[in-house]
This record gives structure tokens, sequence and C-alpha cells, in this order.
């Protein structure tokens, strides 16, 4: 049985958030339908769907929850090693709604339920209602028999942190300092919170992201721990790309930064594309009441820094672009014990994120 814990904190109670990079028990997923959102009646997002959860089952299992409108069509698409399980959902991005596990050093799991309010709630959300994503981490735990801590009073995004392991954290203050996320809380309160829920003693924090008006710039698509000590970027040198500036500020932020342990990040530079991604078909995507229209022509992110880590393996996003090969490459030298797969997902792209975005790791305690 799954319960929620009350009146103590994860690190309190000596669990801490393992990083991306340390042993998986599987991904999670969810499976993407919405019309007002996908290209093409999310059919294309599905096949593209489908391939990343291939290539990661390659590595380990993955669980991904259709709704019951999609359950059929989930399950017969989807690779019979792959579960499929039934879960009311708003939208796709469990990274985001989805639990953050926490481990401590007796082999037990627990996790985070944040409060998910789709990016920003009333004040710059994506769509409203948002009360199916808001219980799909506690469904989660239920399924797996996880106990887990909701913040019933703190909003917060797994795509907007990435940590060490080791007590360090990074984030993007356009993200967590936004109005649309907990503006009662001032920036010594929100780290508090995040050192407690998470097992913390150093927070960085980087200015900018790369998009600011889908998710505030959540730092997935700009920065993630390789491993304790180092830190991947996104990077470019052409002046006239849409990310320039704030890539350069990052990379600058990040080498002149410290982790909990006082030792110097060592940052690995990762290339951009070498084009702009931008929205195709627009015209096939409904136009509904309280969700943000999606423009033909619009800018996508297309970050290759959008990755996830898995057991031996990092499946990196392509998009037909000229850098694709040079990110494989730059990547697998990060990540040299591990195979790096490639897949296309610029159909990801167009509805708001990546493969880091469509998946949530559940880490293995030891």
């Amino acid at each position: 049985m799954a319960k929620r814990i009350e009146g103590t904190t994860p690190k309190q109670d000596g669990f801490r958030m393992p990083g991306e990079f340390e042993e998986q028990t599987q991904i999670w997923m969810l499976w993407p339908e919405r019309p007002d959102n996908w290209r093409n009646g999310a059919k294309p997002a599905q096949k593209t769907f489908k391939n990343v959860a291939t290539a990661i089952s390659e590595f380990e299992p993955v669980t991904v929850c259709a709704t019951p409108a999609q359950y059929q069509n989930a399950r017969a698409q989807l690779p019979e090693n792959i579960r499929v399980i039934e879960m009311a959902s708003d939208d796709s991005w469990v990274r985001d709604c989805g639990p953050t596990f926490v481990i401590n050093d007796k082999g037990e799991i627990r996790a985070n339920d944040w409060v998910f309010n789709a990016w920003g709630g009333l004040v710059d959300g994506l769509y409203f209602p948002w009360v199916n994503d808001d219980q799909v981490a506690q469904k989660i735990c239920e399924i797996e028999g996880v106990d887990s801590y909701r913040t019933e009073d703190f909003v917060l995004e797994g795509g907007s942190i990435t940590v060490d392991g080791e007590g360090t954290l990074i984030t993007t203050e356009m993200y967590l300092l936004s109005e649309g996320r907990n503006p009662g809380m001032t920036k010594e309160e929100i780290e508090e919170k995040l050192k407690q829920h998470l097992n913390l003693e150093k927070i960085i924090w980087v200015k900018d992201g790369i998009d600011p008006y889908e998710t505030n710039g959540h730092i997935d698509d700009v920065a993630c721990f390789v491993r304790p000590g180092e830190v991947a970027c996104i990077y470019t040198d052409d002046e006239n790309h849409p990310f320039y500036k704030e890539a350069k500020a990052a990379y600058e932020t990040l080498c002149n930064a410290t982790d909990a342990k006082g030792r110097k990040l060592k940052v690995h530079k990762l290339c951009l594309t070498k084009e702009p991604c931008y929205l195709k078909g627009a015209d096939t995507i409904d136009f509904v009441q309280g969700t943000l229209p999606r423009e033909e022509g619009e800018i996508s992110i297309a970050s290759y820094m959008n990755f996830l880590i898995v057991n031996g393996g990092i499946i990196l996003p392509q998009y037909g672009d000229e850098n694709d090969a040079l990110a494989i490459e730059q990547v697998q030298a990060m990540f040299p014990e591990r195979k790096v797969v490639g897949v296309r997902t610029e159909e990801v792209a167009y509805g708001g994120g990546n493969i880091h975005c469509i998946t949530q790791q559940q880490p293995k305690a030891k």
C-alpha cells in the first residue's frame, strides 16, 4: 500500500534524489492524444512516442500510461515488451506532472508529488483544466506501492531541475521565480523547499532558459549533470542563432560555478541545431478555448540537450538537421560507457518539448 507521508521531508527521513545517470528500474511515459496540442490528431506524435519507447526498451523496462479512449490504440501500436496501463491525464509530459523519486541507503524508494498547474496556472498556463495531470504522480506511486510526499504549497515540474545526486541542483531563475509558480515565496524559501525535498546543499541558478513561452525556461533544454562534477551545456558560436545569448550566459554561469562539494564544474559543450526548427502543419491543430494556440512557422524548441539517460544508454533527439551527427559525437564523448541512440523527434518539439520531457525515470534503490 502506498501512503502519503505527513509532517516530515525526504531530507529529514534520509532520502535523496539520485542523479539521472544512476541505475534505474524503469521509465514512465504518457501517450499523446490532445488534438489542440499535437498536429494531425496526434498521429505523427504517437508514432514518435512509440519510437522513443522502443529505443528505451532496449535498455530497461518502459511503462506507457494511456487514457481510456486511447488504451487500445496505444496497446496495439507499442511492442509487447512495453507495459501499457490505463490512466487519465490531460497531456503527455510525465517529466513535469509525474513523481520525482527519492531513494535512501537502505534500499527504499519514495517520491515527491509536486503540485502541477500546466506550466503557470491561471497566470500563463498552457491549458485548463489540468486536474488529471496533477493526479498522475499519485497514481504512479499507487501502482508501484511507493510512499509519497505531497507538496500542497509548492508547484514544481521535473523538467526544471537536474541534480548530481550529491547535494547539488541546477535550475533557472526564469522558470522557478516566474509568477505562475510560487509567487508567494522568496528565492530563499524556494531554495529551502528544494533542499528539504531533494536533499540538497547547493543550488546553482542559471538565469534564463530558451523556452520562455511554453515552460518559462526549463533547465532540461539548457544543461544537465553528466556525472558528479560534470555538466553538459548548450553552446553555439553563431551570434544569429535564436538561442545564442541564453546559451552563452548559461555556459559562463556553469563554468564559474562550484558544486556542493566545492568542486569547480567541468562543462561540456553541446551544439545547437544549425537551423532553428519551425512548426509545420499548425492548421491541423484544433483550436480550443483556454489552450495556447500554435502558429505556423513559430520556433519549436529543438534542443539536443533534451536527451534521456538510461541504463547503459542515451536516447538523443535528432531533427534531420546538419548538426545531428555532431550532437551524437559530442554526447558519446561525454558518456563513453553508454550507447548513444538517436531518435527523430521533431514531432515532439512541435508539441512543446522533447525526449526528456516525455519520460520520467524511476531509480533503483540499492
